[in-house]
């Protein structure tokens, strides 16, 4: 059974079981949760109200009708602020939704070419690296090596550099061609990204 220590109403229990059970999923500790014997004191409007016991400042955020919050645990006395605590993660969630819609994600596009590739075949394929470096993604290209044609990678060297002279006026190096097991790659990012 759920026991918070207070003369509650019928409805104003019911109402501080929901907010306990609701808020419990999170990282700040609230209300009931706080163990600590003395507390420094912040109001709703910023003002600091000193250092309270813990008892006087679950009372004060009763009476009206706010939450009592630990914002800073490791300080000593540990703070809390009394606040709606359902109305502040609401701003938070619609901050960081905010925050998710203004993000650029940057994909890692992949451009595959061979040690035998033709140069109509590599041309097609730089166009195609440019129009991803302008929409502002970053191109892995990389050359797969079939049977004996490990024991030549410097063709596929050689192919990575022509390539490369192809897409130099939109394209930096930021990872210049290496080999790793059968492939040869390279990461391509845009000229005009900004650092």
């Amino acid at each position: 059974m759920f026991s918070c220590g207070r003369n509650l109403t019928c409805a104003h229990y019911f109402y501080v079981l929901w907010r306990c059970s609701a808020i419990a999923i999170t990282e700040l500790m609230i209300n009931e949760e706080i163990r600590d014997p003395q507390v420094r004191l912040i109001g709703e409007n910023g003002d600091q109200l000193g250092i309270v016991d813990v008892r006087t400042a679950q009372k004060m955020a009763d009476e009206r009708e706010l939450d009592l919050v630990k914002i800073a645990p490791n300080s000593d006395p540990p703070v809390c602020k009394l606040m709606d605590y359902g109305k502040y993660r609401f701003e938070m969630s619609k901050r960081d939704k905010e925050q998710r819609k203004n993000q650029k994600i940057i994909e890692l596009k992949e451009i595959r070419l061979s040690a035998t590739i033709d140069v109509r075949d590599m041309e097609i394929k730089a166009k195609q690296t440019v129009k991803f470096l302008a929409e502002g993604d970053k191109v892995k290209v990389s050359i797969r090596f079939r049977g004996r044609q490990i024991t030549h990678n410097e063709i596929g060297m050689d192919v990575m550099d022509r390539f490369f002279e192809m897409v130099a006026d939109s394209a930096v190096k930021e990872r210049a061609a290496k080999m790793e097991g059968r492939s040869l790659f390279m990461i391509l990012a845009s000229k005009n990204e900004k650092k």
